[in-house]
């Protein structure tokens, strides 16, 4: 049966200009969804479906008129549990937030506010963002809507599962250390982490400060452009967000890569990449030297080093950043403490899961006198020369290209007992952000029926580029138009 979110942004548009559908029609189909596969997926912690009907109902009486114009206005769309959201629970999947009630917005979702869309819920994710697999919240295990036995990945996991299962239009995401594109290609379905600063971190709640960043996940990349389109540009509240015009992401989706040079770094496709991703990619090259593109091996050679150097710095960050949840000011609180440190010491056992422990303790000890400069210092270094690889390789080629996970989508439970064969499933993301270049994962195959994912690597501020290579080769393809079974 085909459903309205089998449609691309633009023509729900063009539909909703003609009065062929209503903005109530679109937030009943996701609430319909929502209704058929939401206990097999579970990809929402908390709908907002009363507001969102309200909201729905406004918008219907502007349709047809100029303030009906907006190519997002009344798309519906989930937001992933770290953003917060006024007057709508935001847990970052923890129990230590498991009540709280902002009273304001995200700078994101404001902007989201601003152009009209309407948030059907939150999304389940990996407490505080940290994890691969989304079997980390502190609530639920949200699945793959291709195989309800694998994990969808994460920590964005619930983000990309409710696209991919076709609950909501598109959502946004967080990527720290790949948290969007992972579970993207996981799931099948397009993901983009931008450059650091192009999108506000302003009500993001923070896992690593240098390291974070906001991003949409969708089905097609045309879409991925409108709603990075709408969330991009510098902003006030953030001093990290970077004062860089935005241009125009439609425009660049023309199907021209003639003459463009791709650099595909020979440790991207080296031992622990499963032998059919590393065919995807082969072939995903073969369809842009088709369309008159040229690629050559290069190497980036630090980033054997990127996934010890991700793990000091971000748990080192996340160390400084959840010091804030103690139980004194919001959040969860104890019962009876004995006295102050008794109140911080049992909040903190009781309110964060053992993957948040396990990285505050590996933070603290890094950024401790006499480990100080043996761990943390020696991995900032480390960072810039990953970042100069990356630019080396930038005076010479427009984009990289790789897998997005060395793997598909692993079984639930498969390695909740080997943190490190877990933080290893990150280790063709890690670097992006290291380096703070943009990132996106487009669907390039399968493998038993799971969906494998091509990863697009561009320069500085350059995701015209980036979003004009994924389109090409979508529209190359036909990877993309295939739905889960659900």
């Amino acid at each position: 049966m085909v459903s309205l979110f089998d449609h691309k942004v633009s023509e729900l548009h063009q539909l909703l200009h003609k009065k062929e559908i209503t903005v109530t029609d679109l937030v009943s189909e996701s609430y319909k969804r929502i209704g058929e596969v939401e206990d097999k997926v579970q990809a929402f912690l908390t709908l907002d479906e009363e507001r969102a009907r309200q909201a729905a109902k406004r918008m219907d009486g502007k349709l047809g008129t100029d303030e009906a114009k907006g190519l997002l206005f009344g798309m519906p769309i989930g937001v992933k549990d770290n953003i917060v959201t006024k007057g709508l629970r935001t847990t970052s999947a923890s129990k230590i937030l498991e009540n709280f009630d902002p009273i304001y917005d995200a700078t994101a979702a404001s902007k989201l506010h601003n152009a009209e869309t309407i948030t059907i819920g939150k999304l389940n994710m990996d407490e505080f963002a940290m994890g691969s697999s989304n079997e980390n919240s502190g609530f639920q295990v949200t699945r793959n809507p291709w195989n309800l036995e694998r994990v969808p990945g994460g920590s964005s996991g619930g983000s990309a599962a409710s696209v991919a299962a076709g609950e909501v239009l598109f959502s946004l995401g967080s990527d720290t250390g790949g948290s969007i594109r992972q579970p993207a290609s996981y799931c099948g379905v397009v993901g983009l982490k931008p450059t650091y600063g192009r999108v506000s971190r302003f009500g993001l709640i923070a896992f690593a400060s240098s390291l974070d960043q906001i991003g949409p996940i969708t089905r097609t990349v045309e879409d991925n452009a409108y709603l990075l389109q709408a969330i991009s540009g510098v902003d006030p509240m953030d001093s990290t967000s970077a004062n860089v015009e935005v241009p125009s992401y439609a425009e660049s989706l023309n199907g021209d890569v003639k003459g463009l040079r791709i650099a595909v770094p020979k440790e991207y496709l080296a031992e622990g990449v499963n032998e059919e991703v590393r065919q995807s990619v082969l072939e995903a090259l073969k369809v842009l030297e088709k369309l008159g593109a040229t690629w050559e091996e290069v190497s980036l050679p630090h980033s054997k080093y990127a996934l010890a150097t991700y793990y000091l710095l971000s748990s080192s960050e996340a160390s400084a950043n959840l010091a804030r949840f103690d139980g004194v000011r919001y959040g969860y609180r104890t019962a009876d403490p004995e006295n102050l440190i008794d109140l911080y010491k049992k909040t903190r056992a009781e309110g964060f899961g053992d993957e948040v422990k396990r990285r505050i303790m590996l933070g603290t000890f890094a950024l401790s006198s006499g480990y100080y400069d043996a761990y943390y210092k020696k991995a900032q270094k480390v960072r810039t020369l990953i970042k100069q690889d990356f630019e080396n390789v930038f005076e010479k080629y427009d984009v990289i290209i790789g897998p997005t996970a060395p793997t598909p989508a692993f079984k639930i439970g498969e390695n909740t007992s080997d943190p490190l064969t877990m933080y290893a499933n990150d280790i063709l993301t890690i670097p992006v952000n290291l380096a703070g270049v943009p990132g996106i994962s487009v669907p390039c195959g399968f493998a038993d029926g799971l969906p494998l994912g091509l990863q697009i690597i561009g320069k500085h501020f350059d995701e015209s580029t980036v979003y004009r290579v994924a389109h090409a080769f979508e529209q190359a393809t036909e990877y993309h138009k295939q739905k889960p079974g659900l």
